[in-house]
């Protein structure tokens, strides 16, 4: 992902949403934004989880944070699920990445934000409902 504003507040921006949807309570309008978890914030680096409401899998998810020389920040998120076998996971591990950037309004009124992925990369990416996962 490409942002049009500095690292620091992209950084910033992720881990205060995370924060936001931490309590269960978010999740009573059905959904998945709720259960993040903050981990760390360490150098480029920041780490937390993501808990789905129903089965309770836990997802592991990590940005990676680079600034360019222009003062905006590449952001490569990753998600993955501790359950080995969650493969086919209806894009939920895309989606935990998507809510938080979208949830924060990173994505929005940004003409710099590009967000690439594809399903070889990201599990069922194409047929991803973020409303529901």
């Amino acid at each position: 992902m490409r942002f049009g504003k500095s690292c620091d507040e992209v950084r910033s921006q992720i881990i205060q949403q995370m924060k936001i949807w931490e309590p269960r309570d978010n999740c009573q309008n059905g959904g998945e934004k709720c259960l993040y978890k903050f981990l760390s914030s360490e150098g480029d680096m920041v780490k937390g989880t993501h808990t789905t409401p129903v089965k309770a899998y836990v997802d592991d998810l990590s940005f990676k944070f680079t600034s360019t020389p222009s003062n905006t920040c590449n952001v490569e998120g990753f998600s993955t699920s501790q359950t080995w076998y969650a493969v086919l996971d209806y894009g939920t591990n895309y989606c935990n990445l998507h809510n938080l950037v979208d949830g924060a309004g990173l994505n929005k009124g940004d003409a710099t934000f590009i967000e690439e992925t594809q399903s070889k990369v990201c599990t069922q990416y194409e047929s991803a409902d973020c409303e529901v996962y």
